[in-house]
């Protein structure tokens, strides 16, 4: 039976060229952690997340750039989200595209949008690539940084004091998804509909 630690050393490096390829901070966070633990290699997660990345959004700018109408055409809600790129774009492109993959949510869509814009693409291969080398070192670091603090603190912690820890956890989070809820019910528009049914 395999073990979660030879699954990791045995085909870690493939879920990080999955998973950055696609949306990539989580998975590249998690590999960050498990490179601190030794179960992988810091520059080898580094290089496939740079390689996969750039890969990912060079292959969604092209998609954009090759049918972005037609996508436009299928899909007419995504028109509002292009038109808030595109003045973007208008204004900032060089940023924009150099930090597409920090900005949560638009990391496939941002690369189809731009792809869809009049942006060169060799500007965007270069600005792309930048990005990509980047992006990759900070995450898996941060990743790596959370990593390293936890087993830290893992040490200095008994197993009593842990699940303490984690009890308290457990309810803050119990209490705020408590507080999230009834707040989205007591909000003014939420309390004349359920009235009027």
């Amino acid at each position: 039976m395999l073990s979660l630690t030879t699954l990791i050393h045995d085909y870690g490096l493939f879920a990080v060229a999955a998973g950055t390829f696609l949306e990539g901070e989580s998975v590249l966070l998690l590999a960050g952690a498990a490179a601190a633990h030794g179960h992988l290699s810091l520059p080898a997660v580094i290089g496939v997340a740079v390689l996969a990345s750039f890969a990912g959004d060079q292959s969604f700018f092209w998609v954009g750039h090759r049918w972005g109408t037609a996508l436009l055409a299928r899909l007419p809600r995504l028109h509002g989200g292009v038109a808030r790129m595109h003045a973007l774009l208008a204004r900032y492109h060089t940023p924009l595209i150099l930090a597409i993959r920090f900005l949560y949510g638009l990391r496939i869509a941002g690369p189809i949008a731009i792809g869809i814009s009049r942006i060169p693409w060799q500007r965007f291969f270069v600005l792309n690539l930048l990005g990509a080398m980047i992006w990759a070192p900070i995450v898996a670091g941060v990743g790596y940084g959370a990593g390293r603090a936890a087993a830290l603190a893992l040490q200095a912690i008994d197993a009593d004091e842990l699940l303490g820890v984690a009890a308290l956890l457990l309810l803050g989070a119990a209490a705020w998804l408590l507080a999230r809820r009834l707040h989205k019910r007591m909000r003014p528009g939420k309390a004349i509909n359920a009235g009027d049914r």
